[in-house]
């Protein structure tokens, strides 16, 4: 295992040194210097203002809703927070972690100059079915910030209070939840899965909420917190959908125009065919996202229209699961009973909420722009076939497609099926041996995931067998096919026992375990030798393949 591990540490420092780097920036350390840009361009959109901005109610002919943030009260804690996204997103520098005004800021009690607090009006069909309108009903946009890339990025507060979208909820999160959020998001972003990003994280001692964290009636109180989300924009598919519903396509219209000149600078935003081209960027964007889940083993739990971005990032991480033994029906989420939102069917899920999508585009479209989207729409299907075998091809140190691939890739899944062997490690340790060795009995049972592939016998020589023949007819030098592997399988993913164990610990006050949770996932490929005396590649305990998540948060 130490032979193996140190070539694949040092292949990545070498990739990394050609990297560029924000330590030597000049990043912000004071708070009160940091601000907004005003106005932020969503200004631009329909804007509701009703003064019980707290109400529930039904939003008609507006994009956002003006809504003030409720902060947190009582002693407030910092979690954790995240050094690259604050430095990257905000051009703050981590110091900032010990100003009080940002902590109150995280905490929604403070709103630097030209920030304007929204909260986003879409629906969504969940689990299949339309459930009206959504929107944010926990959450506030805070403004818009042009970092010095000249990128425009949108601070949102997840917990922050209530809104017109609260639907008798209480507007809040609490820290079980926003550990889970926090965390994936930076992991996520670490492994190169197109996803929103988190800065921060705070907790109040004294602010507690009722939570039925099983739905069996026995609700207790919990901590309130709040995360600290960043996102170029938080529009969905159910942004669209709303309009459609409510029959307002001048709206739809309008903000389709918006988010396309604002956001999809590769289209012209006076051609005439633009929502074709918008809606097939939108299709693409989300099925290469799915893919890349389907290479991570990431399940995001609740494929509802509301929870898919039009930017195609990962948005709204609740009962999400990463994969430890391979189940291609693995289901994360207690609430899904009949699997619809499966890992095996992520895919297909994304596919039918497009077509609701251009549904809701209809509207807004000539017949001859419906017909070109359909002849889009019958593309797709086969487009993320081809990205996620792609996928597959790379985590097995190969890069072009030939016949037979699909079957090969299939296989091997089977047997990862058949065995319980990891999703994770399977691909880690093919890549930390020689093809040769993939049957020397004593290296397989140093690698605790191939050993268990290595119990289906003939099976799983006839695979060896069947991969080294295809790693020749690429001519793929066995140094090549190892870096390559390297710089595709992580040691370390997000595993729900490890976040348990976090969570358990930081609903004591005790944040270590979080932070280098953080830390880890920040570089998920390289050895890191506290993680692995911690067991964060070994084989998972007994008790961690039974947990599933709820909704409840």
């Amino acid at each position: 295992m130490k032979r193996t591990l140190s070539i694949c540490t040092v292949l990545l420092k070498d990739l990394r040194r050609t990297m560029g780097s924000t330590e030597n920036v000049n990043l912000t350390t004071n708070f009160k210097e940091w601000k907004f840009k005003s106005p932020p361009n969503y200004a631009q959109l329909p804007i509701n203002d009703n003064p019980e901005y707290n109400v529930p109610v039904a939003v008609n002919n507006a994009v956002f809703s003006k809504v003030p943030t409720e902060g947190l009260t009582g002693n407030l804690r910092l979690v954790c927070l995240s050094d690259d996204a604050l430095a990257e997103v905000l051009d703050l520098h981590p110091a900032v972690a010990e100003d009080p005004d940002f902590i109150d800021f995280v905490a929604g009690k403070y709103l630097p100059d030209g920030g304007m607090s929204v909260c986003h009006r879409y629906g969504g069909y969940q689990f299949g079915f339309w459930a009206d309108q959504l929107g944010d009903g926990r959450a506030h946009i805070l403004g818009e910030y042009v970092n010095r890339k000249s990128e425009s990025w949108q601070p949102q507060l997840k917990g922050s209070g209530e809104t017109p979208y609260s639907r008798f909820g209480d507007g809040r999160a609490v820290l079980r939840s926003s550990v889970r959020e926090m965390i994936a998001s930076e992991a996520c972003h670490a492994l190169g899965v197109p996803t929103t990003r988190a800065g921060a994280l705070v907790v109040s001692d004294d602010h507690l909420v009722y939570r039925d964290m099983h739905y069996s009636g026995r609700a207790r109180q919990e901590r309130a917190a709040a995360v600290l989300r960043l996102a170029p924009a938080w529009y969905r598919l159910g942004s669209l959908e709303i309009l459609h519903k409510r029959k307002e396509p001048e709206l739809a219209g309008r903000l389709a125009d918006f988010i396309i000149e604002n956001h999809f600078k590769e289209i012209d935003p006076a051609e005439e065919d633009r929502y074709v081209k918008w809606f097939s960027a939108v299709a693409h964007k989300n099925l290469d996202m799915v893919a890349t889940w389907q290479g991570t083993g990431f399940t995001h739990g609740v494929l509802n229209t509301d929870n898919v971005s039009v930017l195609g990032l990962t948005i709204d991480y609740g009962p999400y699961g990463f994969m430890d033994h391979y189940n291609e029906h693995f289901v994360p989420n207690s609430s899904d009973d009949m699997g619809r939102y499966a890992f095996n069917r992520q895919p297909g899920i994304i596919i039918w909420n497009l077509n609701k999508f251009s549904e809701a585009l209809a509207p807004i479209l000539t017949e001859y722009q419906i017909q070109k989207i359909e002849e889009i729409k019958a593309t797709l299907e086969e487009y993320v076939k081809n990205k996620v075998l792609a996928t597959y091809l790379r985590k097995l140190g190969l890069n072009n497609k030939i016949e037979g691939d699909t079957e090969l890739v299939d296989s091997l899944l089977q047997l990862m099926q058949d065995t319980s062997a990891d999703f994770t490690m399977t691909f880690r340790q093919l890549g930390e041996l020689e093809s040769a060795e993939l049957q020397d009995t004593a290296r397989l049972n140093e690698k605790w995931s191939l050993k268990k592939l290595a119990t289906s016998g003939d099976k799983w020589a006839a695979w060896v067998k069947r991969y080294q023949d295809r790693i020749n007819k690429e001519s793929v030098p066995e140094s090549e096919r190892r870096a390559r592997m390297c710089r595709v399988n992580p040691l370390y993913v997000p595993r729900n026992w490890i976040m348990q164990e976090a969570i358990a610990d930081a609903e004591k006050n005790d944040f270590e375990k979080v932070r280098f949770l953080l830390q880890v996932l920040r570089k998920p490929y390289d050895v890191n030798a506290e993680a692995e005396a911690r067991g964060f590649s070994a084989e998972p305990p007994s008790w961690a393949y039974g947990i599933k998540l709820s909704c409840s948060s």
